[in-house]
């Protein structure tokens, strides 16, 4: 006789111990239970502990969905070319590029000579391959270097100006602080110590010596430095320190390669200096002042320096030149306009190329240069980049300064990736490369389009739709993804995710809301989507929603919504004000503890993000944070479907931010629907290091999304 198999009592969530912290201010009192699962050196028995049970929990409720975790896995990495090459950029005499190989998860940094460097580049260059080509050399293997760690990044990699050397900046943790090391290019020996505790922010001033960036304890970049090869760290020159810790420093070279850039910023003021390479012990010189609420971003050309403006009243920016010796006689190249915002600048020894945003869309225009010497004038008669999608995204590649051919990144939610350099003299377009996408991916399957949404104020909020023609019926029926962001001035153009295949292929739409506090709609649309008006980011997340359960997209049953960082404090937001209106929510590394971390300076952030969210230390902003701050809002309600992660190494985002509102909502949500954990314990921000690693998040997502909507398969049939 066989006994029937009993069925297995459902795991409790973890409890998290309430320890009472009050905090007061303004006569308010707030008591935060779970304040205790901070601890900055990451080792408190009871915190790990914690962290461990919900990662356990979410392990055991999600095992019915793994067979569809593994499945979904195998699906997205078999769409990506493991062995791969990327477009070569031509430095000098040499074209470098970036190998993949199969099973592996990290790159390899390579180049090859130029057959025929003196001859003048063309669209049409191609790196040789054939048997008699010179051989191609491996600079640096990161798969050999990350064998000894869980976690592993390089964030610059920059070669010297004599092609010899290479200096790149390791981080090992996911804690984004940085160790720079320099290597011989042929050999790959060593050539100078390490520099250690420093940013990402590194350039080369000349064959023998390097300026770089470092941090204060809270992570702000906040000093210069001016390092020759040979000498140690401890004897570096400190170019410059930024005192006030509101502003941040950052690094770069003008295309030119005639100067480095030492820039100066806040959320709303940024000033910069120059270095002249040809004599780097000069040190910096003022290039554009300090001056409260003026932006200002350079570049350099000819005997001119080239400066981006931009300022209350020129809010889109305006763009201006002076000489380089006499910074304060400009000349007005592009003037402000209302409705179009300069968004870079790519300067060139005969072109201007300006990156521009119009109406929600991103626009390349060229413009000719007179002969260097020639005095420059207000710039008429650019010509337009054509592309060939209605919603798309291009972003600006490296090119070479003495050509005059633009390599610019291309994409959109149906073009995967691509490289296309472009002759800016003859118009003439040619695709690099495009990213290949296995498993028999044909583009003209799926449908891209653009839709408004009105928000409460009336403000036109633009939604970038994607799906496939032949699976989805438009009858409210359909599942739905709703991703949204809305913070910092990001611009989340509509791009390309092979991935996000293994849910258009299912049936699903996948939707962007390009809502404000973002910059899709230039400067405007940041300005209205923060501090005193943040909340419209989340109105308008919500106004995009009900558009499209309106417009039979989905329904409430079908729409699940997705964001990360400052996105997932757009998740938390929305769920407490609209619980009602989604299926299931996906909060990544969210950033749900506002009023608590930005009344507290000694946290990475803190006291540069004031002038994004608020300072609560004043009263107006105090309540107007509290009143939408996740985790003081969670209240006694039903609450949808819901996946937060974290990771523990995180700077940018406290895990025990997503810890606390998960904490919270155990404690006082109303229904029994999921609410799941993750945290990474050896990761950062970015989840894990590893190209492949990083898909398991994504199956993960999925698979949570499909668990929510009752999709996942049972006997190999489909139950929806």
């Amino acid at each position: 006789m066989t006994t029937q198999a009993q069925p297995q009592p459902q795991p409790q969530p973890p409890v998290a111990k309430k320890v009472p912290h009050k905090m007061e201010l303004f006569g308010d009192v707030r008591v935060d239970n779970y304040y205790w699962l901070r601890d900055d050196s990451r080792s408190n028995p009871d915190m790990l502990s914690y962290l461990q049970q919900e990662n356990a929990f979410t392990d055991s409720l999600m095992s019915d969905s793994k067979k569809l975790e593994d499945e979904l896995y195998a699906e997205i990495r078999g769409r990506i070319k493991e062995d791969d090459v990327s477009a070569p950029v031509r430095r000098g005499a040499y074209y470098y590029y970036q190998r993949t190989l199969e099973g592996k998860e990290y790159v390899q940094h390579c180049r090859r000579p130029v057959p025929n460097p003196n001859a003048p580049p063309s669209v049409h260059d191609t790196i040789p391959t054939d048997p008699n080509a010179e051989k191609e050399h491996i600079i640096l293997d990161e798969n050999v270097k990350a064998q000894s760690y869980d976690y592993y990044s390089i964030a610059a990699f920059k070669v010297s100006p004599n092609n010899k050397l290479v200096a790149y900046a390791e981080d090992t943790k996911g804690d984004e602080i940085y160790t720079v090391y320099v290597i011989d290019a042929e050999t790959g020996a060593t050539v100078d110590n390490p520099l250690v505790g420093v940013t990402a922010y590194l350039e080369w001033a000349s064959d023998a010596s390097l300026v770089y960036i470092t941090m204060d304890d809270i992570l702000r970049p906040h000093k210069a430095w001016l390092h020759k090869l040979g000498t140690q760290q401890s004897s570096d020159t400190c170019l410059y320190y930024e005192k006030d810790d509101t502003f941040s420093l950052d690094l770069q070279a003008s295309e030119s390669k005639k100067f480095l850039f030492v820039a100066s910023e806040s959320k709303n003021t940024r000033f910069n200096f120059y270095l002249d390479v040809s004599n780097p012990e000069d040190g910096l010189k003022v290039l554009t002042p300090r001056v409260d609420g003026i932006d200002t971003s350079v570049s350099h050309r000819g005997n001119h320096f080239f400066i981006q403006r931009r300022s209350d009243e020129f809010f889109n920016s305006e763009l201006i030149a002076c000489p380089l010796d006499n910074t304060n006689a400009t000349t007005l190249l592009l003037s402000h306009r209302q409705s179009v915002k300069i968004q870079d600048i790519q300067l060139f020894n005969d072109h201007l190329v300006v990156y521009e945003r119009e109406n929600g869309l991103p626009k390349v225009t060229i413009y000719g240069l007179p002969d260097v010497g020639e005095p420059l004038k207000s710039l008429q008669g650019g010509h337009l980049v054509e592309f060939i999608d209605p919603i798309y995204s291009v972003d600006p590649s490296e090119s070479q300064f003495n050509s005059s051919i633009l390599r610019f990144y291309y994409s959109s939610m149906k073009t995967p990736p691509s490289v296309y350099d472009y002759d800016m003299k003859t118009g003439v377009s040619v695709l690099k490369k495009i990213e290949t996408v296995l498993g028999g991916f044909d583009a003209l399957n799926y449908f891209i389009e653009r839709k408004w949404a009105t928000a409460p104020d009336g403000t036109q909020i633009p939604i970038s739709i994607v799906y496939r023609k032949d699976l989805v019926k438009l009858d409210g029926s359909d599942p739905l993804l709703l991703y949204g962001y809305g913070s910092y001035e990001v611009c989340v153009d509509p791009s390309f995710k092979s991935s996000r295949l293994s849910l258009l292929d299912r049936g699903f739409i996948y939707v962007i809301a390009h809502i404000r506090g973002g910059g899709e709609m230039g400067r405007q649309w940041y300005e209205n989507g923060k501090l005193l008006k943040k909340k419209n980011t989340f109105t308008d997340f919500i106004a995009c929603a009900e558009y499209l359960i309106e417009n039979k997209y989905c329904s409430k049953e079908k729409l699940c919504i997705n964001g990360r960082s400052a996105g997932g404090l757009l998740i938390g937001a929305v769920l407490n004000m609209r619980p009602d209106l989604f299926k299931a929510a996906v909060a990544g590394v969210p950033f749900v503890d506002v009023l608590t971390t930005m009344l507290d300076p000694t946290i990475p952030l803190t006291t540069s993000e004031w002038e994004e969210w608020g300072d609560p230390r004043k009263e107006e902003f105090y309540f107007y944070m509290k009143s939408y701050s996740p985790v003081d809002n969670v209240k006694a309600q039903n609450y949808p479907d819901i996946l937060v992660t974290a990771g523990l190494n995180d700077p940018r985002v406290l895990y025990s931010e997503p810890a606390k509102f998960v904490a919270k909502l155990r404690d006082l949500k109303t229904d029994d629907n999921l609410l799941l954990f993750k945290c990474e314990l050896g990761a950062g921000h970015f989840s894990k290091s590893g190209r492949f690693e990083k898909l398991q998040e994504d199956a993960f997502t999925y698979a949570f999304i499909m668990k929510s909507l009752n999709m996942i398969p049972r006997h190999g049939s489909e139950q929806n």
